[in-house]
């Protein structure tokens, strides 16, 4: 399916910063590292990628507003659009040489989120959604897996680092959640862990202390796969709580009664 006007220039734009983390993911020893926070790095690479990807997308749609990780929010003279960016998602893995780390672009119109991209230059997938035309990876449509029955299911989570609140109650999910599920992976990226549920490589994902930024185009990926996407419980609002669930409607179903046997 030929990519539309939107699309593209969302897809120029990460491609461009993509080509930026790449050349500074070969020279990751070098960067220079700023300490934003406890284990919660910005390096040289996230700024440059958040500078080119602001700059493509106001050149292509002058006038629209951004929310973005490092700018935070950027007001244009157009209410109607917000891009919501984070120039990079999974920066830890990145740091590392890990190559599971993502650029995240949104489109938000009239407060309803219309489009979403998920890109890894370091495998070179792009995830692309589009509301009510599908969701992609690269050129080939992608669904959310069938499987229903939890025993199944590989579930994907993040685990809160050092220096942020929720540690108990990871744990307690995770021992409630373990003995249910084929297993529990951890890739450091939720913008990557959402696209993957939308190709069906994980059945579900959940997660606590997440920023709108994080998951903003993995929802529209998921939703556009056949998906289902809530907060912790059941409701629609994710960017205000922070928490999120995703899958198919049955694992969402049962993941969220899972998690609830832990609050």
């Amino acid at each position: 399916m030929p990519a539309s006007a939107l699309m593209n220039v969302m897809i120029t734009a990460a491609r461009k910063a993509g080509r930026s983390l790449a050349r500074d993911l070969g020279e990751v020893e070098h960067l220079q590292v700023s300490v934003k926070g406890p284990a919660n790095f910005v390096s040289a690479a996230d700024l440059k990628a958040e500078d080119i990807l602001f700059k493509e997308l106001s050149r292509a749609r002058p006038g629209y507003g951004f929310l973005m990780e490092e700018r935070g929010v950027v007001d244009g003279p157009d209410e109607s659009h917000r891009w919501i960016v984070d120039p990079l998602d999974g920066t830890t893995n990145f740091l590392h040489g890990i190559p599971q780390f993502a650029i995240s672009i949104a489109l938000e119109r009239d407060g309803e989120l219309v489009a979403g991209l998920v890109y890894n230059p370091a495998t070179a997938e792009f995830f692309t959604a589009e509301k009510g035309k599908g969701s992609f990876l690269n050129d080939r449509r992608i669904r959310v897996a069938a499987r229903s029955h939890l025993e199944n299911c590989v579930m994907v989570t993040g685990i809160p680092h050092r220096g942020r609140d929720g540690h108990d109650i990871f744990l307690r999910e995770c021992r409630v959640i373990m003995p249910e599920v084929a297993g529990i992976r951890r890739s450091g990226s939720a913008a990557c862990d959402l696209a993957w549920v939308a190709a069906g490589r994980f059945d579900g994902f959940w997660e606590r202390g997440l920023s709108s930024w994080d998951i903003a185009a993995g929802i529209v990926l998921v939703r556009e796969a056949g998906g289902y996407v809530t907060d912790l419980d059941g409701r629609q609002e994710m960017f205000e709580e922070g928490g999120i669930v995703a899958g198919n409607e049955a694992v969402t179903n049962d993941l969220r009664k899972l998690i609830s046997k832990c609050s």
